[in-house]
């Protein structure tokens, strides 16, 4: 404890009032079929802090509200049975898809500009991003690894992403 009058006195806030955004967020985050509902829950929970409306999850989806809490209530879950078609829709109607994987020609994230109407594509835990996926990108992010394992948690990887374009768009 620093009793030095330079040093400001913090003070908990608990739930402290969300910043209004001045437009809704013209983002989406388009998943692929994940294992985990915990995932999934996790990335509806982050979706709705950043004031992100809709997630389109594909195969057997299910929020679990004990883990996304009021994203539950404040996230858009499409359900849908596979990626490619969403995409090609996705795509019609102007959103650049891009990619959140490791590849070649990725760009590193903390340097990567997003596209304001940008649908994030998320990957399967094990598999990532099929190559039909791939094809159909705008651009790809990866996160830059530093140690082991090879890659970040799917929900961690797409927290981190979809902090990045909120700090980017910060007003919606």
């Amino acid at each position: 404890m620093n009793n030095d009058a330079a040093y400001p006195k913090f003070e908990h806030i608990r739930h402290k009032p969300p910043t209004e955004l001045k437009q809704a967020r013209p983002l989406v985050i388009a998943c692929s079929p994940l294992r985990s509902n915990v995932n999934l829950s996790t990335i509806i929970r982050t979706a709705g802090c950043c004031g992100v409306n809709e997630v389109i999850a594909t195969g057997t989806a299910k929020i679990n509200s004990k883990i996304a809490r009021d994203g539950a209530e404040q996230v858009k879950l499409t359900v849908k049975r596979s990626l490619l078609p969403v995409l090609k829709k996705l795509s019609l109607d102007g959103y650049k898809l891009v990619g959140l994987e490791q590849t070649t020609h990725s760009s590193q994230l903390g340097t990567y500009q997003f596209p304001h109407k940008c649908a994030l594509v998320i990957g399967s835990e094990r598999e990532g991003l099929s190559q039909e996926c791939l094809d159909l990108l705008d651009a790809v992010v990866e996160i830059p690894i530093w140690g082991l394992p090879f890659s970040y948690n799917v929900a961690t990887a797409t927290s981190m992403c979809v902090l990045n374009y909120c700090m980017q768009y910060p007003e919606g």
